[in-house]
């Protein structure tokens, strides 16, 4: 089943999260949202530079490398990144 995207992240069920985010990964290549990297390879150093204060997310939030990304304003989707990336957006980027 194909999603139309973008789509309203809350009202995804964990398994339609999964299945939009496999979505957003081959509609993109295979190139992360944020940095434009293989979302399969490790995290470029460029982002690995950010330092991260890690208190600010759960603890397991590295436990899937790959995150499907959404604005917290609108609740919408905007793509797959690597799980790193997330953090660098929400903590640097307010995303």
């Amino acid at each position: 089943m194909k999603y139309k995207l973008p789509t309203d992240y809350t009202k995804l069920e964990p398994i339609e999260r999964k299945l939009v985010r496999e979505q957003y990964v081959e509609e993109q290549k295979g190139l992360c949202f944020f940095c434009g990297e293989n979302i399969l390879k490790e995290v470029p150093t460029k982002i690995i530079k950010k330092k991260i204060d890690w208190d600010l997310f759960p603890p397991n939030f590295l436990k899937y490398p790959i995150h499907l990304q959404h604005n917290h304003d609108t609740n919408m989707t905007e793509g797959a990144v690597h799980a790193y990336c997330n953090a660098v957006m929400w903590q640097y980027h307010g995303k």
